[in-house]
């Protein structure tokens, strides 16, 4: 067991660490669409990239279906495994619509023999992810 001291150290270290081995400026946030953006998750039991739609359900929806029109290419081009959740609730209960990738095997922050395969599967998963929003930009935009 970590301290949450030593939890947030750790984290820390990945994170600077990931950031040294692959240093690039990520998309994330700066999607310029309210409420749309990537992001990596990395806990205790598993590593995600994931585009996530936190916008009103409203903007939810339309961005959703926008989304969806374009999940072929996404899948046939991009990612292949590609999980769809319209519905997908956060840890804090907030509803959202995900579109996300897992590591498919367990792995944890905790661990530094993991973190390799991890900045590794974020740098090649983000890189298609973004790849494909940059491509379908104005589609999902408009």
């Amino acid at each position: 067991m970590f301290s949450k001291e030593e939890s947030r150290l750790l984290r820390q270290e990945f994170w600077t660490s990931f950031g040294k081995s692959f240093p690039r400026k990520w998309i994330l946030y700066d999607t310029k669409i309210k409420g749309f953006s990537f992001k990596f998750h990395f806990d205790t039991k598993k590593a995600l990239v994931a585009l996530d739609l936190e916008d009103d359900l409203e903007n939810r929806i339309i961005y959703w279906e926008k989304l969806q029109s374009l999940q072929s290419i996404l899948r046939d081009d991009y990612l292949p495994e590609v999980y769809f959740e319209e519905e997908f609730y956060l840890d804090n209960g907030k509803e959202i619509s995900r579109i996300y990738l897992p590591l498919n095997h367990k792995v944890s922050i905790h661990n530094k023999n993991s973190w390799q395969e991890v900045m590794v599967f974020f740098n090649e998963t983000m890189s298609k992810f973004e790849a494909f929003f940059e491509e379908y930009r104005d589609i999902i935009s408009d």
